[in-house]
């Protein structure tokens, strides 16, 4: 007759397979599957076929597909419709399982720029949210955002000098909330320059991010994508009373912001502000 087993080792393999689960649970991303998953949303878009995208959608926790700050059906949404990718750039967080991609579709006859948020939960996708900008939007300029962006380095930052979770992200509301704080001090870096739709600022080296920045204007719902190797975060947010969707980007070097991307959708031309110049007084 077999032994009988002690309560100490019965315990044990009772909890055993709870802490299997609950490590699976808690355990932060890996970077290479952010990646390639990706990699899938692209594929998903280039070809208007997500199939294969939906397959890595978690359905036990799944929070939804938003387009511009709406739940929609993912199958009736852009993913569905095959767009000529021509730039796209990607950052990964591995602390809260979410990536942010940037694409342009520097197209003469259909343009956009969009950004998507992918979350992910026990490493499948559980909500998937896209700000979508076209002619109409804020500042829309495909042709200006195309060129600028492949002016500036977003690349790695060297380790020993990266910049912590924190700060980045400290930088990136200190700057959001400027816009309904006028007394909030900004880590302002020189040079900072801003590409706002298809506008670009100074360049140059006392290129500054201090000018055009609007007075009583909330920026709320913030959803956070934060990547200390390149030193960027980007903020999905509502952009003032009228609770524009709204993306701002930001690239932090030695806790100072040096990039600000940002787009906007309007839901009317221009968000109802002409060629822009009223922006300031009507938000």
């Amino acid at each position: 007759m077999a032994a009988k087993a002690s309560k100490p080792t019965i315990m044990l393999q009772l909890l055993l397979p709870a802490l299997a689960i609950a490590a699976s649970v808690n355990a932060h991303c890996v970077r290479t599957q952010l990646l390639e998953t990706t990699n899938l949303y692209l594929a998903a878009q280039t070809s208007g076929q997500p199939a294969a995208l939906k397959a890595r959608f978690d359905n036990s926790t799944w929070l939804g597909y938003y387009e511009n700050g709406k739940k929609v059906d993912v199958n009736t949404g852009i993913l569905n419709k095959p767009l000529p990718v021509t730039h796209n750039r990607s950052i990964y967080d591995t602390t809260a399982c979410a990536t942010y991609t940037e694409v342009i579709v520097n197209s003469t006859t259909d343009p956009y720029v969009i950004g998507t948020q992918l979350r992910f939960a026990d490493h499948k996708i559980n909500k998937v949210d896209t700000i979508i900008t076209k002619p109409g939007d804020w500042l829309f300029n495909v042709t200006g955002t195309a060129y600028w962006v492949t002016q500036e380095n977003w690349g790695l930052i060297p380790e020993a000098i990266r910049d912590t979770r924190d700060t980045i992200k400290k930088a990136a509301d200190a700057y959001c909330d400027l816009f309904n704080n006028p007394n909030v001090t900004v880590p302002w870096g020189t040079p900072c320059v801003r590409l706002e739709g298809g506008l670009y600022g100074d360049p140059g080296p006392n290129g500054t991010c201090q000018v055009g920045v609007p007075a009583g204007v909330p920026l709320t719902n913030r959803r956070y994508v934060i990547d200390e190797t390149v030193g960027v975060v980007d903020v999905f947010l509502d952009f003032g009373k009228s609770a524009w969707p709204d993306t701002h980007e930001f690239r932090v070097e030695g806790g100072k912001l040096r990039y600000v991307h940002t787009m906007t959708h309007c839901g009317v031309p221009n968000c109802g502000l002409g060629n822009g110049t009223a922006l300031f007084q009507r938000m």
